[in-house]
């Protein structure tokens, strides 16, 4: 049995670990964060949020419950709305003894500001060659559209659910993101995938993606033709949501071949194509699968779990 609180700086921590930035630049990251805080005056301090002191990802965090309960049993999910929420209670009614329910995607407060996190695209294409200013400068008007785009989101809907049924509720986004990517750039820089039919084969090995299959999701080739080649590959799962499709071009100069990544708008694939990209789609919601799936691989190290799976989530573990 672990204790909410363990359970959400477990996750977090595991999350650093897997940044593809690496450990260091999010500590730097974080640093920079005190040091504002510190410089904040006094009636700002009283809405500003703790979190950011030691939690890197906007979009991850307890939404409700006490941090000191004990857990055990826990409803996992994808998407966690106000429907999943009723479910957990009818769950609980029939004996399930849920004492945690996990999103995936951002809800409440963490998703009212999830563009923050887009900011860590900029320093993963600049270790895939594309300049810093270049990338910050427009991954800007990007994170812009974003926030703009949340202004009128009724985000607190499922947390207010939550409260009312007494239903701790945390959301666990980049995280598990930063999992699936590092998952996935380092088994395709280990295999060498030299033609985009071998990815879709490596993928078709993973149970998640084997999952997707089943359900008609499965991997598939957006841009390009199975016997072409591969080139550089850039797993791109990991960072909020789609970047600017101008880092596109970019990417394409820096040397990168083919994307990895788990959808992609039509915008950006017209200018992928412009660019003469590959891309492959490995699957969104069998992607975000996995990443939870290595997430709670993690956590489960220190103490077991019952895991309960909905909303699109099923549970594969890789645990001995």
């Amino acid at each position: 049995m672990i204790k909410l609180q363990e359970f959400y700086e477990l996750a977090i921590q595991a999350g650093i670990d897997a940044d593809p930035r690496g450990r260091r630049c999010v500590e730097a990251e974080l640093q920079d964060v005190r040091r504002a805080y510190e410089e904040l005056k006094t009636e700002d301090r009283s809405t500003f949020d703790p979190e950011k002191l030691k939690n890197p990802y906007a979009d991850s965090r307890i939404l409700q419950g006490n941090a000191e309960r004990e857990v055990k049993t826990v409803l996992a999910g994808i998407d966690i709305e106000t429907p999943e929420i009723l479910l957990a209670d009818r769950l609980n009614e029939k004996g399930s003894g849920i004492d945690l329910v996990v999103a995936h995607h951002p809800e409440g407060r963490a998703y009212a500001n999830f563009y923050e996190v887009m900011k860590m695209q900029a320093d993963i294409l600049n270790r895939f060659g594309v300049p810093i200013n270049v990338a910050e400068s427009q991954l800007g008007s990007r994170m812009k559209e974003v926030e703009r785009s949340l202004l009128p989101v009724n985000h607190t809907r499922p947390v207010d659910a939550a409260r009312l049924l007494d239903i701790p509720l945390i959301c666990l986004h980049t995280p598990a993101d930063n999992m699936v990517a590092r998952h996935l750039q380092a088994l395709f820089d280990r295999e060498s995938p030299a033609r985009l039919k071998d990815i879709i084969t490596i993928l078709k090995t993973i149970p998640e993606y084997q999952e997707s299959l089943r359900n008609n999701a499965g991997p598939r080739i957006l841009l390009g033709s199975d016997d072409q080649r591969t080139g550089k590959i850039f797993v791109d799962m990991t960072g909020g949501t789609s970047g600017s499709k101008d880092t596109l071009e970019k990417l394409a100069q820096s040397g990168v071949g083919t994307i990895v990544g788990m959808h992609m708008s039509e915008d950006h694939r017209k200018e992928a194509e412009k660019h003469h990209l590959h891309v492959v789609i490995a699957g969104h919601i069998s992607s975000d699968t996995l990443g939870l799936n290595l997430l709670l691989d993690q956590i489960e190290e220190k103490a077991a779990l019952s895991v309960i799976a909905c909303s699109g989530f099923k549970r594969f573990t890789r645990r001995v």
